[in-house]
């Protein structure tokens, strides 16, 4: 195939070519935020609700949108095209900008956009049949969490320590309840009922929240946000995570324990059943 082409501060240009400044406030800081946004047979899933996040984390950082509705419809449209893959994931960032380092926000910097896309791979089968294993780790990040910062090295420390336990993934606890995972949200189920955790700073509004609620509703199947005590995971009868890329998980070993009977789960089947259908349904996957 082609070279990957990527856009940056309003061009497209081979992903080798890409150069930043030394001084983007990215690099140095860390000022930044993004985006990942699934596409499946080149249309991109859920691209308001992710579209209208992006908007939320600029704003909470006091960055001004860039390019405003229509520019990024036009550029997830125009980078998709440009590739041959039919699923992709489109990673979006936006930093304040190029300016001398100073811990103050600059009076006259321009945001700097970048943009690529990359071929999405369905979870490996294996994934789905045998389940993934999550550590217990202490939640240490900052209190902004619902920020989709660039500012990810405490998720990247904890990531980490998962797989140096053993794990795919790890789920944190800060005072003793559930907030999330490095990269995913996490699920409990018990007795019928799926449960994840409230909205707030402690924790990411993933956009499979939203399409988890919904999905639950469409299938019949009971579900509730709330405060998850920790405890609540050792008696669970399923576990769950999600994420743009990889969609949603069974969970079967928690800090090597069984979780349930140790199998994938049968509301984790429904659930990742009807993930596949609203793929292809418009007032699930949000095609106008």
């Amino acid at each position: 195939m082609s070279e990957q082409t990527v856009y940056l501060d309003g061009q497209y240009l081979p992903l080798a070519e890409a150069r930043v400044p030394v001084l983007d406030r990215g690099f140095i800081f860390g000022d930044g935020v993004y985006e990942v946004v699934p596409v499946y047979a080149g249309r991109a899933f859920r691209w308001p609700q992710h579209r209208a996040r992006l908007g939320r984390s600029l704003a909470a950082i006091r960055i001004a949108d860039p390019l405003g509705a229509a520019g990024w419809d036009a550029l997830v449209r125009e980078l998709v095209g440009r590739h041959p893959w039919p699923d992709q994931f489109v990673y979006i960032q936006v930093t304040r900008g190029v300016a001398p380092r100073a811990h103050p926000f600059p009076a006259d910097a321009t945001p700097t956009v970048f943009a690529m896309s990359s071929e999405l791979k369905a979870p490996a089968a294996a994934l789905l049949e045998k389940g993934v294993s999550l550590a217990s780790l202490p939640d240490e990040r900052w209190l902004h969490c619902d920020i989709k910062s660039t500012s990810l090295l405490g998720n990247v420390l904890a990531r980490q320590a998962a797989i140096d336990a053993g794990a795919h993934e790890c789920v944190m606890f800060r005072d003793g309840f559930l907030t999330e995972g490095a990269a995913s949200n996490v699920w409990v189920a018990r007795d019928g009922v799926v449960r994840g955790v409230p909205a707030g700073p402690l924790a990411l509004e993933g956009i499979r929240v939203g399409l988890i609620e919904s999905l639950c509703a469409a299938e019949g199947i009971a579900f509730e946000r709330r405060r998850i005590h920790r405890d609540e995971l050792g008696r669970a009868d399923e576990l769950m995570i999600s994420s743009a890329t990889q969609e949603i998980l069974p969970v079967t070993l928690l800090d090597g324990k069984p979780v349930g009977n140790g199998i994938p789960g049968p509301l984790h089947r429904r659930l990742h059943q009807a993930y596949q259908r609203a793929k292809s349904d418009p007032a699930i996957a949000g095609w106008s």
